[in-house]
This record gives C-alpha cells, sequence and structure tokens, in this order.
C-alpha cells in the first residue's frame, strides 16, 4: 500500500491497523518514496529487565550495575539518592 505523508499525518491510526494487519505501507513524500511501515517480528522482541545491561552499556566491562553507576555520577549534581 502507498500513502502520502499528508496521509500519514491526518491517517495514521489507519495505516497503523493496515501494518498490524500484515502489510507493508510505504510512505511517499512529494511523490517519492521515503518510508516504510512493517510489522515487527514478534519472537525477535526482547524485555529488557532492570538488572540486565543493555545499550553502549552492554559491553562496558567497567560498569556491572548500570543504575547505580548513573546514581553515582548524578550525586553530584543532584541531591537524590
Amino acid at each position: 500500500m502507498r500513502a502520502t505523508a499528508k496521509d500519514l499525518r491526518f491517517h495514521s491510526t489507519e495505516l497503523l491497523n493496515t501494518v498490524k494487519r500484515g502489510e507493508e505501507v510505504i510512505i511517499t513524500y512529494r511523490g517519492k518514496a521515503c518510508a516504510k511501515l512493517v510489522p515487527i517480528e514478534e519472537e525477535n522482541d526482547q524485555e529488557i529487565t532492570s538488572s540486565e545491561l543493555f545499550g553502549i552499556w552492554k559491553d562496558n566491562e567497567q560498569v556491572e550495575n548500570v543504575e547505580d553507576y548513573v546514581r553515582s555520577i548524578r550525586r553530584g549534581r543532584f541531591d537524590a539518592d
């Protein structure tokens, strides 16, 4: 399915429902394709737990607990514990 940027702006719910049904939606801007909406593959979704390191911290060997590390950095700027 093709939709314009204006369609995306005013009919985003309908376009998302189309994607939920499994269809791909090509978004055009001034007549040229610029984006594609595709359904997410469910089996690749991973839940991030609070104890799990993620993002740029995943491979950082110096930091075991990201939350404690960030709190220690912020301690000088904020009075939060």
